[in-house]
């Protein structure tokens, strides 16, 4: 596979330090996933922190993990898992966000090594992590089972893997692709199809054929009064996150 580095001329990089700006403009054109943002992290953080025994109050309480971002986009989590002291890999399939995300890290004084590369490839090259983060992607591949194989093959044993995708229901047809690409108009049309969506029940299936121990899910409510997300230990009808753990 090509490098980012030999496929983009300096004129694209200004294009992507533009566009860079706009993934990290909270009201710009990414506003729904900064609004997610602040339940995602507190998700992930409390679920690492568990896991490996870290206290979050610490200066960085994660240095010594190696943790991958599958799906990185321009890198809203690997941001802060770099700042808490994660060695974080950002890889992405959509070779544009890899620059982008570059840019910003590099603006940011942060030290995050982002790869155009897909799960597949990665296991095949024999990398491990401590930690995988699986944010809003599975629900786009075209082979759920093959792609989740790919990530528990990532995972070092006593591994943790955090998974968000969307539910697959009326409600969620109604919210997710209706709501939000429709009527409010926060993703494009056509952004998700309803038949990929997956149900909680079958992502842990998913997850147990891959090896993993599902041991939590969680959903992410919208307020439309607080305009805010929050996470709901019973609503997990539209947006929800799992974390599962690799057998040591």
């Amino acid at each position: 596979m090509q490098t980012a580095e030999s496929t983009v001329d300096a004129a694209e990089i200004a294009k992507f330090e533009a566009m860079a700006a706009e993934w990290w403009d909270a009201d710009g054109k990414f506003k729904p996933l900064h609004m997610m943002n602040p339940v995602r992290l507190d998700y992930i953080t409390q679920q690492i922190a568990a896991e490996f025994d870290r206290d979050l109050k610490a200066d960085r309480p994660f240095a010594g993990l190696r943790l991958l971002d599958i799906g990185c986009g321009g890198g809203l989590l690997c941001e802060p898992m770099a700042r808490l002291g994660a060695e974080v890999v950002g890889a992405d399939a959509a070779e544009r966000n890899i620059p982008v995300a570059r840019i910003h890290a590099e603006q940011s004084g942060l030290d995050i090594d982002y790869r155009h590369a897909t799960a597949e490839a990665l296991a095949a090259a024999g990398e491990v992590f401590d930690v995988v983060l699986n944010m809003e992607v599975v629900e786009h591949v075209p082979d759920p089972q093959t792609y989740l194989d790919a990530c528990a093959a990532l995972l070092k044993p006593g591994g943790l893997h955090l998974c968000s995708t969307i539910n697959r229901n009326p409600k969620s047809y109604v919210f997710a692709i209706v709501g939000a690409e429709y009527v409010m108009r926060w993703l494009p049309k056509g952004t998700h199809e309803w038949e990929k969506f997956i149900t909680p029940d079958e992502l842990y299936g998913f997850l147990s054929k891959a090896g993993l121990d599902p041991v939590d899910r969680k959903g992410y409510q919208f307020n439309p009064v607080t305009w805010a997300w929050r996470i709901s230990d019973r609503d997990l009808s539209v947006n929800y996150v799992t974390a599962a753990t690799k057998p040591g």
